[in-house]
């Protein structure tokens, strides 16, 4: 027997039901995914997410982005928690611990091909709201603060795609730039404590999931060693354009009328 075979044996007597191809496929999509993250900041859930629920589906998709995302941003984590607004913070995190189990029954409850749908539609907008370059600029309000950390914690939930509403409420804010940074480091950080905890109940946070995350996880921190890297170096804009092509084509390929092209 091939090497090869010997592999793809191993991989399904601990993974049955995956092939070897699909876990392949969701190790090129996590490093993607963590090269747009790790260069520009954005882009890492709205790229893995369709391609990865494409393969293994909505619910294994977005537990593996919780779990590799959250593992790898973990040392970004003490800076963050004495540079931040932790005030500030914990009003964001009041509407992300209504709005994240909201997602999180939604992710549980709907048919996978409804939401394969309903992450790319989503995908899509949140690609042109990025496109926009809208900011909020006033200063923030503690009503707006928790509308904003609820409707993220519904898309962290959902699909882990909290970034965009979070990051246009405060970074185009009267705030300096190293605490809005702090801000959304130690947002995510803890919503995705909240994130896991729901996840944990809704049955999506499983043993599989973890055990596809061994195989994911270096991958992604491949593509964000490689995005750093090249933060500096390459032509931001140029770069954020190619992120923007990346995140369409992600949402295209997630959708499924485009499951028979696919092996």
């Amino acid at each position: 027997m091939e090497s090869r075979d010997l592999f793809a044996a191993f991989l399904e007597s601990w993974l049955p039901g995956h092939s070897s191809c699909q876990l392949a496929f969701v190790f090129l999509a996590a490093m993607v995914a963590g090269l747009a993250r790790g260069f520009s900041g954005f882009g890492g859930a709205l790229i893995f997410v369709p391609l990865a629920g494409a393969a293994m589906g909505p619910k294994i998709a977005s537990g593996l982005l919780l779990v590799i995302d959250g593992i790898m941003t973990l040392g970004m984590v003490p800076d963050s928690w004495r540079r931040a607004n932790r005030r500030e913070v914990a009003t964001m995190l009041a509407g992300a611990v209504v709005g994240v189990p909201t997602g999180t029954a939604l992710l549980a409850l709907l048919p996978s091909v409804t939401l394969r749908w309903i992450i790319s539609i989503v995908v899509l907008c949140l690609l042109a709201f990025l496109i926009s370059g809208w900011r909020y600029h006033g200063r923030p309000k503690t009503y707006l603060t928790i509308g904003v950390g609820g409707l993220a914690g519904l898309f962290g939930g959902a699909a882990q795609m909290s970034g965009p509403p979070v990051v246009a409420y405060w970074l185009g804010g009267a705030i300096p730039p190293t605490i809005v940074r702090a801000n959304l480091v130690l947002y995510f950080a803890l919503s995705t404590i909240i994130s896991a905890t729901s996840y944990l109940i809704g049955g999506i946070l499983t043993v599989e999931v973890l055990l596809i995350a061994l195989f994911a996880g270096p991958g992604y921190g491949l593509g964000l060693f490689m995005g750093s890297r090249l933060f500096g170096i390459a032509s931001e804009a140029t770069f954020r354009r190619i992120c923007f092509v990346l995140i369409a084509t992600a949402a295209l390929i997630g959708l499924p009328l485009f499951d028979t092209l696919r092996p």
